[in-house]
């Protein structure tokens, strides 16, 4: 009883974040475009929220679900690539043990949160095209709204058994950890003690959450070019897969590099830590930069009101 008291009550007082193992000497230049894609992403999801927000034209459900997702990918990559800028160009290594509790939850949560956003865009799309006359009757502000609380409760439940999972075990190894930042396999591996539990959780919940969502999606997607390629017209065809077009796309960058991540964690033991903890860092920077160009580009009314914004006072 006393050694499990003594187990459970000591945590660091701060961690060491190495950054990328093996590319130590170029962290200041491969910081550069990591700057940059987070710049974009800034940028590019800061005017997406700003322009729904702001025209009473865009207050439709596909595009609460789009500020919800520009939402989320600000959390992600905030989440991280502040720390990691700092890594690569201040050697600011230290995190604190709350610091990267705060850090692995925010980073969790909105992966999750992408996850269920995408599916609520996918059901969105799945009434717009599949069932036209029920589309305004089904998804009301008041559903919206109820859906929103919903993906975020789902979220939020998932995500807080994993910080108490790691906050109460001990940690008398070294404290140094090989990445950018903090995530739960790679804070608990540095613990003392067994985390047969951290690994089953942090394995089996987040597979079966997101694969139920990826299934969801697949089937609604199914449906949808199933009603699209029975339309009368071509030009209604053509409308609908364009409509379709950014939301897939997003769907492809957010889950094609999730499975690939997941199953080079589990078989590819044969891959070095420098490329798994590269991608790692790419995968939270990258789709959310690309996400608002890929909707700004493919969504004619996000596109319209670009235009209208940046070109508009130069017209006048």
């Amino acid at each position: 009883m006393m050694a499990t008291l003594n187990l459970t009550s000591f945590s660091p007082g701060s961690f060491v974040l190495m950054g990328i193992p093996g590319l130590e000497p170029f962290h200041i230049w491969i910081g550069i475009p990591f700057f940059v894609i987070y710049l974009v992403a800034l940028v590019g999801n800061g005017i997406l929220l700003y322009l729904i927000t702001m025209d009473h034209s865009l207050h439709e459900p596909m595009f609460f679900f789009l500020s919800m997702l520009a939402s989320a990918d600000l959390i992600l990559c905030t989440t991280s690539v502040p720390k990691t800028l700092g890594i690569f160009w201040l050697k600011a290594q230290k995190i604190t043990f709350p610091g990267c509790l705060t850090q692995m939850f925010f980073l969790h949560f909105s992966f999750f949160l992408d996850s269920a956003i995408l599916l609520g865009m996918a059901f969105d799309r799945y009434m717009a095209i599949c069932s036209p006359l029920r589309y305004t009757s089904v998804l009301t502000p008041r559903a919206i709204v109820k859906i929103m609380v919903g993906i975020v409760v789902r979220s939020f439940s998932v995500v807080l058994p994993v910080v108490f999972l790691v906050k109460h075990l001990p940690f008398c190894k070294s404290c140094i950890i090989p990445h950018t930042y903090c995530e739960h396999i790679g804070v608990a591996r540095l613990a003392c003690a067994d985390i047969s539990i951290n690994i089953w959780y942090g394995f089996a919940v987040p597979v079966m959450t997101v694969t139920s969502d990826l299934i969801l999606i697949v089937i609604s997607y199914s449906l949808i070019l199933h009603a699209v390629f029975h339309l009368p017209s071509r030009d209604a065809r053509e409308k609908a897969l364009s409509t379709c077009g950014s939301h897939v796309s997003v769907i492809l960058i957010f889950y094609t590099p999730a499975i690939f991540s997941a199953l080079t964690h589990r078989f590819g033991h044969n891959i070095s830590l420098t490329f798994h903890i590269m991608f790692a860092n790419l995968y939270v920077a990258i789709p959310p930069a690309l996400n608002p160009i890929i909707y700004g580009v493919k969504t004619k009314q996000i596109r319209d009101k670009l235009t209208f914004l940046f070109f508009s006072k130069g017209m006048q």
